[in-house]
């Protein structure tokens, strides 16, 4: 068992000189317990992070769900509009590599407000955008949100809970990724068959309202003394195992975007899906990977280190089910079922990892973290469509397959604990 230790912060204390000497009086002073050994969890407050970062992901994928009448009403391309996907996410590695500087020592509360303000004003701009200009600078901003928020969720969440907790906290904030990654799509064409594209973008407008509110309710004062530079977040790129981690991070979402940004039109061409069923099917894979985020911070209690294997190994080998029984519709709809199930540890499991092999910089790790995840993305959902070109719908799933090869191969020979993970878990009891 570690040792009970209790953390104190002197308040109102005087000082006055003696003999030439300034001295503390504490006679009249204040304890305020600060250790979070025994702090309670603010869950609130962590519940309002977790829907900021819902809102601020699902605005994300929303321009794909409604990319026809998209582009139809603004008078553009479908090219163009798909574009702005792409424009979010470079704006949002620009963002989190360099939160930490622009904001300085701001109190995060103040930070996260200010983060869930532009989320909304995004969404509002885009609702009422009346053409391409006005459209890119509302994705470009929705950008500058993502990236900083996502980068200082995990940092600002760990300061919220005592140390058990953590691992249950972070899966209910970084849960969040991966409910708004799946279900934004089909979820948003839905609502855009009854209240058109603009409306999908005013009801995410109204979910970052509400996102706000909640976190100026229950987020209390944050202050900080980091004062950060430039190379910051790079300084992160040095500490032990951290380049091999980014390395299974781009695998890992590369490959999950090169599948699921294409898996309609395997769905409608391979296995000859109707409507209902590629419906279906979508709602199968998001309904999994929320059944798989809730299921992780016992994992993570469990073994970091196999919460991280297990999921590209398992989803590799649904790619391979679904290369070799297309025909089989019950195949296809398990396959499509674990895979989303996979997925779900994924988000949680490297956030932990993150903030356990970050040293005493989470933020900068954060913000490492979600630029490499954004650059797999844009880069994923790329590649995917290329190979879609050139070798049919069989082709992006191929990818996928083999990127998840890469990263449980990645994960399981070279990425291991750093120093600041052992004592994580000598002093809180986690397993690797």
């Amino acid at each position: 068992m570690p040792p009970a230790y209790l953390l104190v912060e002197l308040q109102q204390f005087d000082v006055a000189k003696v003999f030439g000497y300034w001295i503390l009086d504490i006679s009249h002073a204040h304890l305020r317990i600060v250790d979070d050994n025994v702090r309670a969890a603010n869950w609130g407050a962590v519940l309002a992070i977790a829907l900021c970062v819902f809102s601020i992901i699902a605005a994300e994928m929303l321009p794909a769900a409604v990319l026809t009448p998209m582009a139809k009403g603004l008078g553009i391309s479908d090219g163009v509009a798909g574009q702005t996907v792409s424009l979010t996410a470079f704006v949002a590695i620009i963002a989190g590599l360099f939160a930490g500087v622009v904001v300085g020592a701001i109190d995060r509360r103040k930070v996260l407000l200010g983060y869930a303000a532009i989320l909304v004003i995004a969404n509002i701009m885009t609702a009422t955008a009346a053409g391409t200009v006005s459209l890119m600078a509302a994705r470009g901003l929705l950008g500058w949100a993502l990236g900083g928020f996502w980068s200082m969720a995990a940092s600002v969440t760990i300061r919220l809970v005592p140390h058990k907790d953590i691992p249950k906290a972070l899966s209910i904030v970084m849960g969040a990724v991966s409910v708004g990654m799946v279900v934004a799509a089909p979820l948003g064409s839905f609502l855009g068959e009854i209240v058109g594209w603009r409306g999908v973008f005013s009801i995410a407008g109204a979910i970052g309202v509400i996102a706000f509110a909640g976190i100026a309710i229950t987020v209390p004062p944050l202050p900080t003394r980091a004062q950060k530079d430039a190379m910051a977040v790079f300084r992160i790129l040095r500490l032990p195992g951290v380049p091999i981690a980014i390395a299974a991070v781009f695998c890992l979402f590369a490959g999950q975007l090169a599948f699921f940004t294409y898996m309609r039109p395997y769905l409608e061409r391979v296995t000859q899906f109707d409507l209902d069923e590629v419906s279906l099917a979508l709602l199968t894979f998001g309904a999994t990977t929320v059944v798989g985020t809730a299921l992780s911070s016992m994992a993570v209690r469990s073994s970091l280190k196999a919460t991280m294997a297990f999921p590209p190994i398992g989803i590799a080998i649904c790619a391979a089910v679904l290369l070799m029984f297309a025909s089989s519709p019950a195949a296809v709809f398990t396959a499509i079922a674990l895979w989303g199930f996979c997925f779900g540890f994924i988000p949680v499991g490297w956030q932990t990892w993150v903030t356990r092999n970050s040293g005493d910089d989470v933020e900068s790790g954060g913000g490492l973290h979600v630029a490499s995840v954004q650059f797999a993305n844009t880069l994923g959902a790329g590649f995917g469509g290329v190979t879609l070109n050139t070798g049919g719908p069989y082709a992006p799933i191929g990818v996928a397959g083999v990127l998840m090869t890469l990263a449980f191969v990645i994960i399981f020979l070279g990425v291991g604990k750093s120093s600041s993970q052992r004592a994580f878990d000598q002093e809180t009891g986690h397993a690797s």
